[in-house]
């Protein structure tokens, strides 16, 4: 492995699998209703029921939204995912270990668009630009702290001490790998969460670097549930 270190500002997230659409929330809505002739539902064209998908999502019947499943193997910074873990129900997670592998010395630097300088009082404040002075700073105290960092860890393994042990000289700024695997309903709470967004009934303010992530784990979903997307969108981004 390369002892020679990367920096990064973007996160990726692919979606590896699922089973997941419109249809899963309307045969598992109407059981209720219908019994066993709600499979009838599951060769049918969703759009002709969208209205019962908006009556479910504003009236919060949440149940129905939850016969679905999708698996997103995430890349990002080790802070990101420590925020990630947060959320715990209808969400399983598998990340790669430090115990078992020696760790790729990729680190995440923010670029210009990220928000530097914190402004305001503790629970009103906001993060504007930041000089580029205070970009050009960020950017290489960052990268020579990593590069400390992670000779510190070459050294510690070349020495003969255990990869579990060794790690601890590493920042939470480097990059790891997940599996994520959750339904709509966790998602849409992880979204509204997570997310800022002028149609959400209830503000929220993430980190910019995990709202990155659910931005791209937001348009998978939408493409494979775009009714129950754009019903969470019009009843203010509150998960059922």
């Amino acid at each position: 492995m390369t002892d020679t270190p990367r920096f990064r500002s973007d996160m990726t997230v692919e979606l590896v699998k699922h089973s997941a659409s419109d249809t899963d929330v309307l045969f598992a809505a109407r059981v209720s209703t219908a019994g066993e002739r709600s499979l009838e539902e599951v060769g049918r064209d969703p759009e002709r029921s969208k209205g019962l998908i908006n009556y479910l999502l504003r009236d919060r019947h949440g149940s129905p939204f939850e016969h679905n499943s999708m698996t997103f193997l995430v890349s990002a910074p080790i802070f990101v995912f420590r925020e990630f873990h947060r959320h715990r129900v209808g969400w399983s997670y598998n990340e790669e270990s430090g115990r078992y592998r020696e760790l790729a010395p990729v680190f995440y630097v923010p670029d210009e668009r990220r928000p530097l300088v914190q402004r305001g009082r503790p629970g009103k404040y906001e993060f504007v630009a930041g000089s580029a002075e205070q970009h050009a700073l960020v950017g290489k105290v960052l990268e020579d702290s990593y590069r400390q960092s992670y000779a510190a860890y070459q050294e510690l393994l070349e020495a003969g001490v255990a990869r579990e042990v060794a790690r601890a000289s590493l920042p939470v700024a480097l990059y790891s790998t997940m599996y994520a695997t959750c339904n709509a309903r966790s998602l849409m709470h992880f979204l509204g969460l997570r997310t800022k967004d002028e149609r959400a009934k209830v503000p929220s303010f993430p980190q910019r670097e995990i709202e990155m992530v659910a931005e791209l784990m937001e348009a998978e979903w939408a493409r494979l549930m775009p009714l129950t997307h754009a019903a969470f969108n019009a009843n203010g981004r509150v998960a059922p």
